[in-house]
């Protein structure tokens, strides 16, 4: 594995996430067995995350992305935008959000409040990351989390500094460097 030249380290290799996945995945797959839950992938950072964890669920799954965002650059705006929503009828239904990394948790707290508003069953969220130290919102509290990491910024398996960086396939500390131009 090369390491990028903006990535200070390696936080998570690829094969501890591949690893994690598979243990989650086990989870997942015990807790809604007889189910079929939506897994809805938040865009676009849960792609990588999601796609390896798919693979390793055994129980029956639909599918479906919501594409919100509320970061510019390394901070949130505060602000939450729904740029793409699900077209999969939540109403009744078993909604697992995934996640690549959940830091100030805004994003999740108004999402969740959205789809509760919808009629879900049960929201659960399943992460890659979770940075507790970020959090401004104490309203979130995923069922399943991958790793806890230390208030740095990570790239990575779908984490992104402004979009890029997304395609390293492990979990890496972006150079302080690089986003304080």
């Amino acid at each position: 594995m090369t390491l990028h030249p903006d990535v200070e380290k390696v936080l998570i290799s690829q094969e501890e996430i591949e690893s994690k996945c598979k243990e989650l995945a086990k989870k997942i797959s015990e807790d809604y067995a007889g189910k079929i839950p939506i897994v809805i992938g938040l865009l676009k950072g849960a792609v990588p995350f999601m796609a390896e964890l798919m693979k390793h669920i055994t129980c029956s799954i639909q599918i479906d992305f919501l594409d919100v965002s509320s970061y510019d650059g390394v901070k949130s705006t505060g602000k939450v935008h729904i740029r793409r929503d699900i077209v999969t009828d939540v109403l009744n239904r078993d909604v697992l959000f995934v996640e690549d990394i959940i830091d100030t948790g805004l994003t999740l707290s108004e999402v969740m409040k959205e789809f509760k508003s919808r009629g879900a069953r049960s929201i659960e969220v399943v992460t890659l990351v979770d940075k507790p130290e970020g959090r401004t919102v104490s309203d979130v509290t995923p069922k399943y989390i991958g790793y806890y990491i230390p208030n740095k910024f990570v790239v990575g398996f779908g984490l992104d500094y402004n979009e890029i960086y997304r395609n390293l396939p492990y979990i890496g500390i972006l150079k302080r460097s690089v986003y304080e131009k």
